[in-house]
């Protein structure tokens, strides 16, 4: 069924047409304030490129995804993780006279934001941030490959394996997680850091704080989740389904994949020379988060924030793949304390 457009209206901010279309019955007109301001803030920098802005307020992306076309270059996860994401922008880099900025507000709900003006600013503005943080190593980024392989299974998986019990849907699931957590944390991080860098360096930095202070806290309280995934696995292994060593892995697996991604926010403010704030966001999770997660976590955050804060905007692919090489190394590492080896390979592709 099609989806009836319950606001229109057309604005002129700073130079820029921008367009508002929305399916939402409520709250659309405090976040076209929240976008106007973001615009102004860019304009104010002489950063914006845009003549002209359409701003979705959508009850969900399901719109976005059936226009997709299929060599859209998308997020990791693909359009299935479109259902996550709170906002997102799509612009051709090869014409930045406009682009096309959409919420979801189903998923701004559920985050909590969409009654947050300071975190909606810090969204817009991350997102708008994405076209002007494009340099040779975001350029880089997106001819990058990764492939990985589990080469050895923790003790007992092996065993496991041979009797069914570690059965090929798992092994399947543990390879299709940590491919997504690759893509992430070097494919697709270059892009992230730098947006969020830009977002900083614009006078939107007290905005993203504020965001980032919400997504920590946020990280606490999901730690409480982390005793189901427990207590599932320690019933397997009482009852002979799992080993030990098996159940520990897919546990660190877990954490890696719920919270290394917090590096990323957490190292451009670093970069940026808010070093206070890096360090206040960092002290919630030394106290709040890490204590409960397995001690190979910490370790591969701090090794992760380190490089992506020394990460450098005139990388080739080449030098990229170097670099990401040793990004895929500090999560090899994190997996090998648990007996898992993993392989890789990373390449550049010629487009």
């Amino acid at each position: 069924m099609a989806r009836m457009v319950k606001h229109f209206s057309l604005h002129r901010i700073a130079g820029t047409e921008l367009r508002v279309v929305s399916d939402v019955e409520a709250g659309v007109l405090p976040v076209v304030q929240i976008e106007e301001a973001v615009i102004r803030g860019y304009a104010r920098q002489g950063l914006w490129p845009h003549q002209w802005v359409t701003l979705f307020v959508l009850q969900d992306l399901q719109p976005l995804v059936s226009q997709l076309r299929p060599e859209a270059d998308l997020p990791p996860g693909g359009t299935a993780a479109l259902d996550f994401r709170p906002v997102i922008n799509v612009y051709d880099l090869a014409n930045l006279a406009g682009c096309h900025v959409f919420i979801n507000q189903q998923a701004m709900e559920k985050e909590g934001y969409w009654d947050d003006p300071l975190a909606i600013q810090a969204l817009l503005a991350h997102e708008h941030a994405h076209p002007l943080a494009e340099n040779e190593t975001t350029r880089a980024s997106r001819r990058l490959q990764v492939e990985l392989s589990l080469e050895r299974l923790p003790s007992g998986a092996e065993q496991e394996a041979h009797d069914r019990r570690w059965t090929a849907d798992r092994q399947d699931k543990v390879h299709r997680l940590l491919t997504l957590l690759a893509n992430k944390l070097c494919l697709y991080a270059p892009r992230e850091f730098f947006a969020n860098e830009v977002t900083i360096c614009s006078g939107f930095a007290e905005a993203l704080l504020h965001l980032d202070r919400r997504n920590v806290a946020n990280a606490s309280r999901s730690v409480a989740g982390r005793g189901d995934l427990r207590r599932q696995l320690q019933q397997e292994v009482t009852q002979g389904s799992l080993t030990s060593a098996a159940a520990d892995v897919l546990l660190l697996i877990g954490d890696l994949k719920g919270y290394l991604e917090l590096a990323l926010e957490v190292a451009p403010f670093y970069r940026a020379g808010r070093e206070s704030d890096g360090q206040e966001l960092e002290a919630v999770l030394a106290t709040d988060v890490f204590p409960h997660l397995e001690p190979e976590v910490p370790r591969a955050y701090t090794a992760l924030r380190e490089w992506y804060t020394a990460l450098q905007a005139d990388l080739t692919p080449l030098e990229l793949v170097a670099w990401s090489e040793e990004v895929v190394d500090i999560l090899a590492e994190a997996l090998a304390e648990k007996e898992l080896v993993l392989g890789y390979r990373l390449w550049a592709t010629d487009r």
